[in-house]
């Protein structure tokens, strides 16, 4: 069989390999963001598709059979474009999705549903720690009268300005870094996005145990799939399509 992963996470790297051991072809794209990525198992394609069109086109000129929406929670328009793809190509789709952290006993959590309505809910003088990415960074940057720790992966293409210190680390973290950092930093606020997942949870833990509030960012609306929460769950699914 021919699947196409749309990937770029642990889960989409662990079911290619899965996918390949298998015996299937599998061909895994990746957006490009990321300089150095960690490679999944089979062929891997980088870059954007130009579009629903785009992608559709590709469906059928790579013939493939089923596709996997495996990226990141937060990758909207891909996520979108698979939808309306798939539905044209009349190609299954299931969409392997980790779940969304719920608050638990002792979390205080902001709920809000934009990075501008995070932005906007941090007091003036916080202490920031923002986990959220390169998306829409400079929205934190802009609220000159907090004191910002922003963490990446790679380094922003624009420059960080005086009342924000950069962190260059990749997940996973522990809760014993989690702490150090928080403590050290003076951390008042956590700015997450509701990704899910075990890599990135400690922050939340931590965040806990120092009575740190949480601004949480819910998770963009997906369009109509066969949602799947785990790569055994994928592999049925597909099977199954």
């Amino acid at each position: 069989m021919r699947i196409l992963i749309l990937g770029g996470t642990a889960e989409a790297r662990a079911l290619a390999g899965r996918l390949v051991g298998m015996g299937h072809e599998v061909v895994t794209s990746l957006a490009g963001r990321t300089q150095t990525p960690k490679l999944p198992q089979g062929n891997v394609r980088v870059g954007g598709f130009g579009g629903i069109a785009g992608l559709e086109t590709y469906l059928r000129a790579a013939h493939i059979e089923r596709v996997v929406d495996a990226t990141h929670p937060y990758a909207g328009t891909i996520s979108a474009n698979a939808v309306a793809a798939a539905r044209g190509s009349g190609i299954p789709l299931v969409r392997l999705m980790r779940p969304a952290w719920e608050p638990e006993m002792g979390e205080r959590w902001t709920m809000v549903e934009s990075f501008s309505e995070a932005a906007a809910a941090l007091p003036a003088g916080a202490r920031v720690l923002v986990t959220t990415g390169h998306a829409e960074l400079g929205r934190f940057l802009e609220r000159n009268d907090c004191r910002l720790v922003v963490r990446l992966i790679e380094r922003p293409g624009e420059p960080v300005p005086g009342h924000a210190k950069l962190i260059l680390a990749r997940p996973p973290y522990t809760l014993a870094d989690e702490l150090a950092l928080m403590r050290g930093e003076a951390i008042t606020h956590l700015v997450s996005k509701n990704s899910g997942g075990e890599q990135t949870r400690a922050k939340l833990e931590a965040a806990r145990q120092l009575g740190i509030e949480v601004v949480m960012i819910a998770r963009p609306a997906y369009g109509p799939a066969r949602e799947v929460a785990n790569v055994e769950d994928a592999i049925a699914a597909l099977e199954l399509a």
